[in-house]
């Protein structure tokens, strides 16, 4: 683990802009704010949906930034979301970054018998950022599902 104990002022900016571009993702999704989510990424991004982290090849695979509306859109399937994230890890390398970021996402949701149900996925991001203009985007996120669970929930 890389000490920090002593941050240059530069790179402290860029880690609390990538924080923030990861946060900005969740809150964009618990928003239901589509075109949101999609402007924090690039023109040429990929996102790449793994349903099982242990595959060797993505369930889905979407490339370009407008390729994105559907699966941001997705979530109005739901009642609500919450997504809480977690520990993350960032590697910089000049305007290019690397990291891996941790998320617990809850989806209130109703099934074909009308019951309310909860589930919860366990997820990791695979991130490539790029800074643009003197902003960071993702220019390809792998979204990881580790686990699932469902169970019936109560308003």
């Amino acid at each position: 683990m890389a000490s920090h104990t002593e941050i240059p002022p530069g790179e402290a900016a860029d880690r609390l802009a990538i924080r923030e571009l990861i946060d900005s993702y969740a809150h964009c999704a618990d928003r239901r704010d589509a075109k949101g989510q999609m402007s924090l990424f690039t023109e040429d991004t990929r996102f790449l949906v793994f349903m099982d982290a242990t595959a060797a090849e993505p369930t889905q695979t979407l490339s370009g930034r407008e390729s994105l509306a559907p699966v941001f859109d997705n979530l109005n399937t739901y009642r609500a979301t919450t997504h809480f994230n977690g520990q993350s890890t960032v590697t910089l390398d000049g305007e290019r970054a690397t990291g891996e970021s941790y998320c617990l996402a809850h989806h209130i949701g109703v099934d074909e018998s009308g019951q309310r149900t909860l589930m919860i996925a366990s997820i990791r991001y695979l991130d490539q950022f790029t800074k643009q203009g003197g902003d960071w985007y993702f220019a390809e996120r792998r979204l990881m599902v580790d686990w699932t669970e469902t169970r019936p929930s109560t308003p």
